[in-house]
């Protein structure tokens, strides 16, 4: 019998008793905490710390507060309609000497760049000139040496700089962005284009969610109805690409895709087609690709669900009537739901994350959120919008994976 299932009597053996069974509660509690605690540091380390630092990212920068504070702290009384007065462009021309002399006119430059392209040049130029000035005024001065600093927009910038944190890189990733008087905006439309971005993930996501689900609704019930020895076997080649890695599995398709790949030259030899069909570099290629890969993620569920279906139910229905695809349909396939959901909402999760394969098999225009998080974080070097496109994309998956335990429930789903 369990120690905590003891009924202990009253009286001094009493209370000793359960003050020693609880110092046995408590000393099992510490064992087991010791068990995982390498497991809580692994999660703290590897996941929980570099999501919180993300998302902190997407909304924090101190750059313009750190390496001009004295800009930053003169324009707090700045009401933001006409230019700064003098003590402002004093402290500006302070801190640009400053900059150049420890080499930070750079960072400070390329922040403003974010905002106002062009910026950049301008910055470095301004910060070199004005380490040869003396004495003010230096409202004038500045303005002599660079018209940047007339600009109101560009105060504007600085005057956001004063708070170390923005929401210029969620609202960028999103098409949006802050006007002359710091009102939020429109982006271009050259810019403009993340909308059309995360719109495409989302139908590419659908695209090879749907697709799955079509291949793999069937292939999972015929696993289910087999024979033990049949349905080990076919089961074997529906894990056997988790053996190969994504990228030799998306370089395959480029091989049997691409212009003179297998697939054309099959058509061209059965006389389908007259010229090879443009298979790859594109949507089409890419939704091939991505579900070949996810398709056992989303079978997997289904298939798991299925198992544990007695199929005395359908017998029952038929025996009373029904015909062979009523009773599926009304009988079997209901029970299918719970399985078809997880595998579903697997599948799509791990397709808004897509990278290596759009990027090999994809063209131009079917490049998905993955990419430009690379580009940014890779090239570009701008952690601010690679987080906010992060935080985006891990707000909708939580924001799913709330929904679908709302609806169905995460406990009652058996994913193998």
């Amino acid at each position: 019998m369990p120690t905590t299932a003891v009924e202990v009597k009253g009286g001094p053996e009493g209370m000793l008793l359960r003050f020693k069974l609880k110092r046995v509660e408590r000393r099992q509690k510490f064992k087991a905490f010791i068990l995982v605690l390498p497991l809580l540091l692994f999660i703290l380390v590897a996941f929980v710390l570099p999501l919180g630092r993300m998302l902190l990212t997407s909304f924090h920068d101190d750059t313009l507060l750190t390496l001009m504070p004295r800009t930053m702290s003169a324009l707090d009384g700045w009401d933001g309609k006409d230019l700064p007065d003098e003590g402002v462009y004093a402290a500006l021309a302070f801190d640009l000497k400053e900059s150049w002399s420890r080499k930070t006119a750079a960072a400070i430059g390329k922040r403003m760049n974010y905002e106002l392209p062009g910026a950049l040049s301008q910055v470095i130029s301004s910060a070199r000139k004005a380490s040869t000035l003396q004495a003010g005024p230096f409202k004038g001065a500045l303005t002599d040496l660079n018209p940047l600093w007339a600009r109101h927009d560009v105060w504007s910038l600085l005057k956001r700089g004063t708070s170390a944190y923005t929401a210029f890189y969620l609202l960028r990733s999103v098409d949006l962005q802050y006007g002359p008087d710091s009102q939020i905006v429109s982006a271009p439309q050259e810019s403009a284009i993340f909308r059309d971005v995360f719109l495409r993930t989302l139908s590419v996501s659908v695209g090879v969610t749907v697709a799955t689900l079509l291949l793999g609704f069937p292939l999972a019930y015929l696993l289910a109805i087999l024979p033990a020895r049949s349905s080990n076997l076919l089961m074997i080649l529906v894990v056997l690409p988790f053996w190969t890695s994504v990228l030799a599995r998306t370089t395959a398709w480029v091989v049997l895709l691409q212009q003179h790949g297998v697939v054309n030259e099959l058509l061209m030899t059965l006389h389908v087609i007259s010229q090879p069909a443009a298979l790859i570099f594109n949507r089409f290629g890419t939704i091939v690709a991505m579900t070949h890969i996810q398709l056992p993620f989303t079978l997997l569920p289904i298939y798991s669900v299925m198992k544990t279906i007695s199929p005395n139910y359908v017998r029952a229905a038929r025996s009373l009537g029904a015909g062979p695809f009523y009773a599926f349909w009304t009988i079997y396939f209901p029970q299918t739901a719970q399985g078809i959901a997880a595998g579903c909402l697997l599948t799509f999760i791990l397709c808004l994350g897509y990278y290596i394969t759009p990027a090999l098999v994809g063209g131009p225009s079917d490049q998905m959120v993955a990419y430009f998080v690379a580009h940014y974080t890779n090239e570009d070097l701008n952690w601010g919008m690679a987080s906010a496109f992060g935080a985006i994309l891990l707000t909708s998956t939580l924001l799913l994976y709330f929904g679908f335990n709302k609806l169905v429930g995460v406990e009652r789903v058996k994913l193998a």
